[in-house]
């Protein structure tokens, strides 16, 4: 079985990272390379950058922070925000990112999946899908099943297109790995969605990296175990030291799931 990966993330706005609750209420959380570099420095798999405000703002994505983050972090980074075409894709590989991850552009433009796959193949795209839950559809039965809509341009404009259905035809259109983020937990500390993680790792083949929600260790290993993740990310707190990567690491591995050691990642 492969080991589990886990994952700190960056939202970036304006050269910095914050973080906030469900996208907004943000607060200064320090320097993209800084932090990027701690975490590297700490046993982070991967690091997820994200320039939250790219989409709303209409502008690509801030290169020359990606090239100073890539540049003090030597492990695999996935950038995302901004990038709406696949020689913009080139842009930010060639700034020093491993995989580009696509939301906002791919709602709008499906077929941008498939374009970037066929240039730089399907292990350097990924989608993410920013998904609020429903309370209830028109018509819909008692104890029906839960429903999830996408939201883009960061968190701020509904679809109307069910997460579920979206996540299997992104992976279609070439979509190597997803990023899921449950919209209602962002931020919240009360535990990722793990209905929804299931609900999207049970019907794909390609790897679905939960976000959104997480308190503590024993999240991460629920997103494992009950949500079908592969790998699991947080921001705040990682950011802010409330648990490290090690002691999230400990409680996966105690649980029973693969992941790589911390000092085998430093080294």
């Amino acid at each position: 079985m492969l080991a589990r990966r886990v994952i700190p993330c960056l939202d970036v706005a304006n050269g910095r990272v914050v973080k906030g609750t469900k996208f907004v209420d943000l607060t200064d959380e320090g320097d993209p390379a800084e932090l990027a570099e701690r975490y590297a420095h700490e046993g982070a798999d991967e690091i997820v950058f994200l320039d939250i405000t790219a989409a709303p703002e209409g502008r690509g994505t801030m290169l020359d922070v990606v090239r100073r983050t890539a540049s003090r972090a030597f492990v695999p980074l996935t950038v995302g925000g901004g990038v709406r075409s696949v020689d913009e894709m080139r842009d930010v590989l060639r700034a020093g990112a491993d995989k580009v991850s696509f939301n906002t552009a791919a709602v709008a433009k499906p077929e941008l999946l498939s374009a970037c796959a066929r240039r730089f193949g399907s292990q350097a795209v990924v989608c993410a899908i920013d998904a609020r839950r429903l309370e209830g559809r028109p018509g819909s039965e008692p104890g029906a099943s839960a429903a999830w809509d996408v939201v883009t341009h960061g968190g701020r404009q509904a679809t109307g297109i069910d997460a579920v259905e979206w996540a299997q035809r992104a992976v279609a259109l070439g979509a190597g790995e997803l990023l899921v983020t449950s919209m209602d937990r962002d931020g919240t500390r009360s535990g990722f969605d793990t209905a929804l993680l299931r609900e999207i790792s049970s019907r794909v083949r390609v790897p679905v990296i939960a976000s959104g929600g997480a308190a503590g260790p024993e999240d991460f290993v629920l997103a494992v175990k009950d949500g079908g993740a592969d790998a699991v990310l947080a921001a705040s707190i990682f950011h802010r030291r409330i648990y490290s990567i090690d002691s999230v690491k400990r409680a996966m591995a105690a649980a029973g799931l693969p992941v790589r050691p911390v000092k085998e990642a430093v080294a």
